[in-house]
């Protein structure tokens, strides 16, 4: 490697990082929604009604939001750069997700801890009088602790989630970064399956419900994460030592530089964007499980059954990994190889939705959520990198949000009864819903660094994602009092009406639509440059 080479200007080292911070983020992913296929067992066995378990799952966004913890954790990532930012992120992820787990765990109920829960946090000064409180009387111990724990872990998340945003700026900035987002978020939107496919499998592990097991699955997926950001600090490193770069030294974070962030209407309108279309999807995953649930029709599978063992489960994820893994490799391939790859993808995703319906699992149907955005993301990115259109992206994918949302309201529920109609109505809405959702991160996190100041771009993207993590505190929330109050006296979990819920959901994506209007003008008028490429020829 010659002096004037570095790390980044190979393509197989920095798609190396790149593997990396995905993967990472992959595990975290996991972590994201690992009681969400198992909403119906925490009801049944922990007591967790939907006000219950929304106001568990919007406690995530619950410090970052009202304690300001993502703004100080951009601050944190301007002044000491991505290496020590990523390290932190992964040990605070693994602290919240440890007290997480042990909430749910057989030991946690009736010891003493259970009982000072069971009596104190049922009242917050301030927070209660603003209606914003993440505990309240009557919400089960193991429900506040799980908050607690998932209180820290989502601290930990988000400003890993910053810190990612920013190592794929750095290792890929006047390169194909588009592409590189949009992998990245394709990827780790494969742990939205994984979760799916294997949280009810550990949670019924052996015909004994216990859904501690699920959790623990997730801590030790977490610890991989650690690693993962471990050897990245080396690389990272390395890659510094190569440029001559100290990261954040030369041109300290001002308190001041705010204001060039916070005074941009494009910016603005990026945030907003951002906080309403990752509103309509991240807390809707939380609930799409039992929705799902709720509209089809499913039918017991004998225990003895292929379809009933973990074996069905195990070969499923291979399938899945081989569909996803073609799909994304086609968009690479040489002429000669891209129609065999294209077509193992397809066999692969028709085989994993058989094996779905034949699981009779609506786990294993969402499961299907991201194998579509994984195979697209590429053109995408590559897209956005070589053509631009970033703004015009946008707009499609809240037109397809807002078709997704409205079709599982009024379409879906038409099917039930119809055993294989309600399976296929459901799969094609979800994998365009995740399809949707690619556009995201192909579009809008690379338009970032067209917004604001390079040097404080750490602190750009956690203001967005502190606008963000608004939408993710208040709308799991929502979602689960708008569902009781939308099914008075209603207490079994599978017979929900979930039109009110996605009818909100819907107008979200309505919101995000206008938004991306008048970002396109804005775009034209003031030469941001959002329609432009990535990539200068």
């Amino acid at each position: 490697m010659s002096s004037q080479t570095t790390l980044r200007d190979s393509a197989a080292l920095r798609w190396t990082a790149l593997l990396l911070l995905a993967l990472a983020m992959f595990c975290s992913y996991i972590f994201m929604d690992i009681l969400s296929p198992i909403k119906d067992l925490m009801q049944s066995t922990r007591g967790w009604d939907s006000t219950a378990f929304g106001t568990m799952q919007g406690s995530e966004t619950f410090l970052n939001v009202f304690v300001f913890f993502l703004i100080f954790a951009g601050i944190i990532l301007d002044k000491m750069g991505v290496r020590f930012t990523a390290l932190l992120s992964g040990a605070v992820m693994l602290v919240g997700a440890t007290v997480n787990w042990y909430a749910v765990t057989e030991g946690f109920a009736g010891s003493a801890l259970d009982i000072w829960f069971t009596n104190n946090l049922n009242y917050i000064p301030g927070f209660d009088e603003i209606g914003v409180s993440p505990f309240y009387e009557g919400m089960p111990s193991s429900a506040k602790l799980s908050a607690v724990g998932f209180m820290i872990f989502g601290c930990g998340v988000e400003m890993a989630g910053i810190t990612v945003s920013r190592g794929i700026v750095k290792w890929f900035k006047g390169r194909e970064m588009a592409l590189a987002m949009g992998s990245e978020m394709a990827l780790a939107r494969l742990g939205v399956a994984t979760c799916m496919i294997f949280s009810p499998m550990f949670a019924t592990l052996g015909g004994k419900v216990d859904v501690s097991r699920s959790v623990a699955f997730g801590v030790l997926l977490l610890l991989i994460a650690f690693i993962m950001f471990i050897v990245y600090f080396f690389m990272d490193r390395k890659l510094d030592l190569q440029t001559g770069e100290a990261e954040e030294k030369d041109e300290p974070f001002k308190i001041s530089d705010l204001g060039a962030i916070l005074s941009s209407g494009g910016f603005w309108l990026v945030a907003l964007l951002c906080v309403l279309y990752y509103s309509a999807i991240f807390p809707f995953q939380k609930y799409a499980v039992n929705m799902l649930q709720c509209n089809l029709t499913f039918t017991e599978v004998p225990e003895d059954s292929f379809w009933a063992g973990n074996t069905v489960t195990v070969l499923q994820y291979i399938i899945m990994l081989v569909a996803a893994g073609t799909a994304f490799a086609s968009n690479f391939a040489r002429r000669t190889l891209k129609f065999p790859l294209l077509l193992l993808a397809i066999v692969g995703l028709v085989a994993f939705c058989y094996m779905g319906y034949m699981r009779q699992s609506a786990a294993t149907v969402f499961s299907v959520f991201p194998l579509l955005a994984v195979g697209i993301t590429p053109i995408l990115g590559s897209y956005v990198d070589h053509k631009g259109k970033a703004a015009t992206m946008l707009i499609l994918g809240s037109i397809l949000l807002i078709a997704c949302h409205l079709t599982f309201a009024f379409v879906l529920p038409a099917f039930k009864g119809n055993a294989v109609g309600g399976v296929i109505v459901a799969y094609a809405t979800i994998l365009v819903l995740g399809a949707s959702f690619s556009l995201v991160p192909a579009s809008l996190w690379p338009s970032v660094p067209k917004l604001v100041d390079a040097k404080i771009i750490g602190s750009a993207y956690a203001l967005i994602f502190w606008i963000q993590n608004i939408g993710l505190w208040l709308f799991p929330l929502l979602i689960g009092k708008v569902l009781d109050a939308s099914n008075p006296g209603v207490t079994d979990p599978l017979q929900y009406d979930y039109t009110n819920p996605l009818l909100m959901l819907a107008a979200l994506g309505v919101a995000a639509f206008i938004i991306g209007l008048i970002l396109k003008v804005v775009d034209r008028k003031k030469h941001i440059g959002l329609e432009l490429p990535n990539i200068v020829d």
